[in-house]
């Protein structure tokens, strides 16, 4: 049974935080705008850049605006930051959603929250962003833990746990947290490196929380935002049209994670899938990685944009 995911008339993506920041970059359009952080028409602050994600998105349908936060960012302060830098009023939001538990996404919840300024504030997430210990195994003598995350954590930064692993719509159906996605291409075979406990035995971990955010852009397609794509951006974008029945693809934005050793070898087929599937933009973010994001605008010219923290999407 395929999930109905309302068509709206606008999307915007505002990115609260990513890697990269160009202050004079001047590359503006109708879908691409840049942030100008001005104060009494002077320039008093720059936008950060930090190896973490965290993006403001809207969605108007029939007059009706809705406001979604997606991910906290990696610092305390970043996106925080940021939002107060372009003068972005964070009480607007009206649901957060999570794409995995890793502290580049998780670790500006506190300072984020506190700027909605609300209480009991729907927050969606795989409960599998909550398991414990966490870390990145490089050897037997060599671990590094990833920051505990709690639900208490949660429900102390005024929000309302809804855990699932099903797709799950949002913000009257204008949006759709995925949910689980399903492992099915043969080269996006997951990160080696990440372990967990599990029952007092060490195992990998697949990072199964891990997931993306779809919209549906009136008779143009899907926008899909992912926060690393561990499960693979390919993977992800067919999970996507699976669940809500639509072949069309407008954007595929978001981390793909294809940064280092393990993952540039599937550079070139990633960027070969993506081709296949036709967005009318791809837009690397994130943990994407600089070879991947050269290789996609190399072999993807007419459909990339280059994404940078403070940067707003338009799609009409």
């Amino acid at each position: 049974m395929k999930t109905i995911l309302k068509a709206v008339d606008k999307i915007e993506i505002l990115t609260l935080q990513d890697n990269y920041i160009e202050m004079t970059a001047m590359d503006g359009s109708a879908v691409v705008s840049r942030a100008v952080p001005l104060k009494d028409g002077e320039i008093r602050a720059s936008i950060l850049a930090e190896h973490g994600f965290s993006a403001l998105v809207k969605t108007t349908a029939e007059g009706k605006t809705h406001t979604l936060l997606f991910d906290f960012g990696f610092s305390e302060d970043g996106a925080a930051q940021n939002a107060q830098t372009m003068g972005i009023d964070l009480k607007e939001v009206e649901a957060v959603a999570l794409s995995h538990g890793h502290s580049d996404h998780i670790g500006g919840m506190e300072k984020l929250t506190a700027l909605i300024g609300k209480n009991n504030v729907p927050f969606v997430v795989h409960p599998s962003a909550f398991k414990t210990p966490r870390y990145l195994k490089f050897g037997e003598e060599f671990k590094i833990n990833f920051p505990k995350f709690t639900r208490e954590m949660v429900k102390q930064a005024g929000l309302s746990v809804v855990e699932t692993e099903k797709p799950y719509l949002l913000l009257n159906d204008t949006i759709l947290f995925l949910g689980e996605i399903p492992r099915s291409t043969d080269f996006e075979q997951g990160w080696p490196l990440p372990h967990c406990q599990k029952d007092g035995k060490e195992v990998w971990d697949a990072i199964e929380d891990d997931t993306s955010i779809v919209m549906n852009l009136k008779d143009k397609g899907l926008v899909i935002l992912s926060g690393c794509a561990h499960a693979g951006i390919v993977n992800t974008v067919r999970y996507a049209m699976d669940v809500t029945g639509i072949d069309k693809i407008h954007a595929v934005m978001g981390g793909f994670h294809l940064s280092g050793p393990f993952f540039e070898p599937i550079i070139d087929r990633t960027t070969q899938e993506l081709q296949n599937i036709h967005p009318a933009y791809v837009i690397p973010t994130h943990c994407t990685g600089r070879k991947a994001i050269m290789a996609m605008e190399k072999q993807m010219p007419d459909q990339f944009i280059l994404n940078m923290a403070g940067t707003k999407l338009t799609f009409i």
